[in-house]
């Protein structure tokens, strides 16, 4: 699926970080191991420990498949792992895995807008969160318009987004590392009054005086 994905981007004029590979994952090394190396973190204690680190919460989305025939409803995903990357140029960045059934519509889309979620939103999150499930519509019942630059979804009573471009993609391990060119951007003060949607040790929460 992530080979797909970059082969769609080579092609479509986008750079990338990797060359299309027919497997699932990064090729590894074999090499052995040495009697006094420690193994690597189980993945429960990484995700209990990471857990610490509070992070806002996002919805990336992009728009319907614009083509003759096509029947798919806009794409969206619950995203933790966004950051600001480069104030000039103006780019941003997220993670998505490898087995994510939106990140494909994303990468054919070439374009995305992060949605980013405040207090109260929190059901919003959980519907856009479902995975596995490809031809589902998240969009049932959300309420959204198009994002001036690309046209991806902009949801209704977010505090904040930021309209973007696919700028490039790199690997990185189980995940994808998506490189945004930012193309607008903007807030929603009435919104943003509320404050953000947190997630902290797999709980959401909010910031209090």
């Amino acid at each position: 699926m992530a080979a797909v994905a970059v082969r769609y981007l080579r092609s479509a004029g986008a750079p990338t970080a990797t060359a299309p590979r027919s497997g699932p994952g990064p090729a590894r090394a074999l090499r052995a191991a040495r009697a006094d190396e420690r193994p690597p973190p189980a993945p429960e204690d990484f995700r209990r420990v990471l857990g610490h680190f509070a992070s806002g919460v996002t919805v990336v989305t992009a728009p319907a498949a614009d083509r003759p025939g096509a029947t798919e409803p806009p794409a969206g995903f619950a995203c933790q792992s966004f950051a600001a990357l480069s104030l000039d140029p103006p780019l941003v960045v997220f993670m998505v895995a490898r087995t994510s059934s939106s990140w494909p519509r994303i990468a054919r889309a070439g374009v995305f807008c992060v949605n980013v979620l405040g207090a109260g939103q929190e059901a919003l999150c959980r519907a856009f969160a479902v995975s596995g499930t490809r031809t589902a519509d998240k969009f049932a019942g959300v309420r959204y318009a198009p994002a001036p630059a690309t046209g991806s979804p902009l949801l209704a009573g977010v505090p904040a987004w930021v309209d973007c471009a696919v700028h490039a993609v790199h690997t990185g391990g189980d995940h994808l590392i998506v490189v945004g060119r930012v193309e607008a951007l903007g807030t929603d003060d009435t919104a943003a009054a509320a404050g953000p949607l947190l997630f902290h040790r797999g709980a959401f929460g909010t910031l209090t005086p």
